[in-house]
């Protein structure tokens, strides 16, 4: 176990003005925004579209205007630290919360270089540790090396944090939002399914997974295993893909991209996965991803498919440029709208959808008031998919970036179940995409709910195919039966895997 390095500290006399602190100051920025650039470009596709994102805090006009005003009065560093603090203490509580480690990082990286003190990141003890932090900024978690940094534990985070969700595309366990006390050099065992760290464990023998074939039960029902990706990602070994995230071409610029740029990227998403199931969802801005150009909002404001209220031509040239990749690839793309709340907001994108050649139209059930109208969504499309991480968010009021609210967004809160389970009864094709997907003992749970598709990280796969494997069709409609009936996400854990344990080889 090894610990996240020192941040770089202001001294307590702060030194004379030089000539020019506010120009030292903007240079700041600017050499952290490009070192966030840098970043994205070698970053995979879920990291580059967070990197991006922070560049653009990095850049923001009325970040610079307060650092410059603070700059003309004290030196750009403690101009920084001033300006970013201020920002920092706008977001505190609110739903960008979480966005309050983006600006700790670029403040002490800009404070770095204006000090010329090295720059914070991870330990190099030049051997595979267990990396133990307070908490983690997007710019250092994107690029772990997974061979090296074999488990990430920190103080801070919740389950749909962006240090989880890039600690999970790396194929990396996490533990977030944990107050545990450590040593350097300690052994611990992480187990970032269960969400628990023990320390000085005896010694466990990894177990075997499956690492290729269709998601099956012990009995031979199917449930599809797809991965989630961020854009032309390579996936081997895969059924498909269950969703294409397209933020990646609209975030981290001033204006939205043409359609001959989005046909080119979709292009090559689509290519290396003729043959596959692959459904793209349409553009998701807004709340804690949001872009300058389409004017989006909170969590509860203009976001995923209300965007075309105030904006119809982004959604046309995004589905215009999918119809041209498939016709360019001989592909056959699912496509889905994102925030879906009502049956006429379905049928506005079936046809929008259909009207490009799009022929396969979906919705995702993410509030409450989609998933208990399910058949009337479901009457103006072709398929659901349940995205669980909003649909916690929402059904719980609890914002997915409050730490301290990630009690409420437990994938196994029976609330949650309750509405799964309602949307897994329509007659059409269902599939959970989010981070309950990825839980093998929850996927035995979805499995007996009648959801017919999992999509998740590709790291998640093996686990996942592993559990079905091992339980038949009844086992898992027995289980689920048997979870529903808890009254509490502990409880209901519990009951899972005692009985996924009594009925088949679950270990997870």
């Amino acid at each position: 176990m090894a610990r996240f390095g020192a941040r770089p500290v202001l001294p307590m006399t702060a030194p004379g003005l030089g000539p020019d602190e506010p120009g030292r100051a903007a240079a700041a920025l600017e050499h952290v925004a490009a070192e966030l650039d840098r970043r994205a470009e070698r970053a995979g596709s879920d990291g580059s579209d967070i990197l991006a994102a922070t560049a653009m805090i990095a850049r923001d006009p009325g970040l610079a205007d307060r650092v410059a005003d603070l700059a003309r009065t004290q030196p750009a560093a403690w101009a920084v630290d001033s300006a970013v603090g201020e920002y920092r203490a706008l977001l505190a509580g609110g739903h960008l919360a979480e966005r309050t480690t983006d600006l700790d990082d670029i403040r002490d990286r800009a404070v770095a270089w204006l000090l010329d003190q090295p720059v914070p990141g991870p330990p190099s003890p030049g051997h595979p540790y267990v990396l133990v932090a307070t908490d983690l900024a997007p710019a250092d978690t994107a690029l772990l090396d997974p061979a090296q940094v074999l488990a990430i534990v920190t103080e801070r985070g919740g389950p749909t944090s962006h240090t989880a969700i890039l600690a999970k595309a790396l194929g990396i366990p996490a533990v977030v939002g944990c107050a545990g006390s450590f040593v350097d050099g300690q052994v611990v065992q992480v187990d970032g399914d269960a969400g628990v760290v023990r320390t000085d464990p005896v010694p466990v023998t990894a177990r075997t997974l499956l690492d290729v074939g269709p998601g099956r039960t012990a009995d031979g029902h199917r449930i599809e295993l797809l991965a989630n990706i961020g854009g032309p990602d390579p996936v081997h070994g895969v059924e498909g893909v269950g969703l294409v995230r397209t933020e990646f071409l609209f975030l981290g610029r001033s204006r939205p991209p043409t359609v001959r740029e989005q046909q080119a990227a979709y292009r090559e998403v689509l290519a290396p996965l003729v043959g596959r199931k692959v459904v793209v969802r349409t553009l998701d801005a807004g709340s804690d991803k949001p872009i300058p150009y389409a004017a989006t909002g909170s969590a509860l404001g203009i976001r995923g498919f209300r965007i075309a209220r105030a904006r119809p031509d982004l959604l046309r040239d995004q589905l215009e440029a999918l119809a041209r990749a498939a016709a360019d690839t001989g592909a056959t793309p699912w496509v889905m709208a994102p925030m879906i709340t009502t049956a006429t907001e379905a049928a506005a994108f079936a046809t929008a959808a259909r009207e490009h050649g799009l022929t396969t139209a979906g919705a995702m059930i993410e509030v409450p008031a989609a998933a208990l109208r399910a058949a009337d969504i479901a009457a103006e499309v072709d398929f659901l998919s349940i995205g669980s991480n909003d649909l916690a968010q929402y059904t719980f009021a609890a914002d997915r970036l409050l730490t301290d609210l990630a009690d409420l967004l437990d994938p196994w809160q029976p609330a949650l179940l309750d509405l799964v389970a309602h949307v897994a009864t329509i007659p059409k094709p269902v599939s959970v995409c989010g981070e309950a997907a990825a839980d093998p003992l929850l996927a035995l749970v979805f499995a007996g709910l009648g959801i017919g598709a999992l999509s998740m990280a590709p790291i998640s796969l093996p686990a996942v195919r592993t559990a079905l494997a091992a339980h038949t069709l009844p086992q898992c409609r027995e289980l689920a039966a048997a979870v529903r009936r808890a009254t509490t996400p502990a409880e209901a854990r519990a009951t899972a895997r005692r009985l996924a344990e009594e009925a088949g080889q679950f270990r997870g």
